[in-house]
């Protein structure tokens, strides 16, 4: 049945003069306010390999973290209340610890009220870092001479590398009970590292040997599928960079490269993602996540 107006209007005015009558004098008279919805509470967690050292803008020096880094590309995308505690440099006992002394441990900056962690760390533990610039070689190798870098790594039977992803294993599960602790609501999602090398490598645009490459691509996917595998057992998610970002490692052309190599031709540290890789690394984030 059609309701009449004006009848509506002076019951409507009615309810008003009552509810003035029985307002008590300086009380003060409710009002409906606009809805207002919480931002999603996101941190991101890890090393040099989120934090993006070189590229501008710097917004932290001791760890060297931009403002442009995927985790800033992922919140934006999400709508997400950004805490940004990556650091150059970290490995997983930085999580709990004070790095260098004078950062906070990154895991102080999680919340009961976070629903979105992601995690990026494990090369640093592994000590990646150093071992890529220790297998640049300027000269070609002889025919089957020169001393490889894949043969210092494995001398006497053992691989290194790969024995310190198994010991890191233990840790990124620790890391992930922490983090579980610490913000029980929230979502997580462990994130890889995006790909160094095509196979055979490309010397001598990027200066190291065809099989040394190989064996450091190898020892990445080695990685990445420790990570992928201790996500999984945590009750983490698993972001995976590593096959956006194969065609576009350190021997792409510099158009297309998402990862600098030992002469970086763009704002990055040398063999680190570049802007265009932080770009393409926070929209898979935010992909994978879908809504925090």
């Amino acid at each position: 049945m059609a309701r009449n107006p004006r009848r509506a209007g002076k019951a409507v005015a009615a309810a008003a003069a009552l509810a003035a009558v029985l307002t008590p004098p300086g009380a003060p008279v409710a009002t409906a306010d606009p809805v207002s919805v919480r931002k999603p509470h996101y941190v991101a967690l890890g090393d040099s390999s989120a934090a993006g050292p070189l590229i501008p803008v710097q917004t932290n020096l001791p760890c060297l973290r931009s403002n442009r880094n995927w985790p800033a590309v992922a919140a934006a995308r999400l709508g997400a209340d950004l805490t940004d505690v990556t650091c150059s440099g970290a490995t997983t006992k930085d999580l709990a610890g004070r790095q260098l002394g004078l950062v906070p441990p990154q895991l102080d900056a999680l919340r009961r009220d976070t629903d979105l962690v992601t995690l990026a760390v494990g090369a640093n533990d592994i000590s990646l870092g150093t071992a890529l610039p220790s297998c640049v070689r300027l000269h070609p190798r002889p025919a089957g001479l020169g001393r490889t870098c894949e043969s210092v790594y494995t001398a006497g039977g053992r691989d290194r590398l790969a024995e310190r992803i198994t010991r890191t294993a233990p840790k990124i599960t620790a890391a992930l009970g922490q983090i579980h602790r610490r913000s029980p609501h929230a979502r997580v999602y462990v994130v890889s590292y995006g790909t160094y090398f095509q196979p055979g490598g490309c010397w001598p645009r990027e200066p190291v040997w065809p099989g040394d490459a190989d064996y450091l691509q190898n020892t990445f996917d080695r990685l990445h599928t420790m990570l992928a595998e201790r996500a999984a057992a945590g009750g983490a998610d698993f972001v995976d960079l590593r096959t956006p970002s194969a065609r576009h490692g350190v021997c792409a052309a510099q158009g297309e490269r998402w990862m600098e190599g030992l002469l970086p031709g763009s704002a990055a540290a040398p063999y680190h993602p570049n802007g265009t890789g932080m770009a393409h690394a926070g929209a898979t984030v935010a992909e994978t996540v879908g809504s925090p």
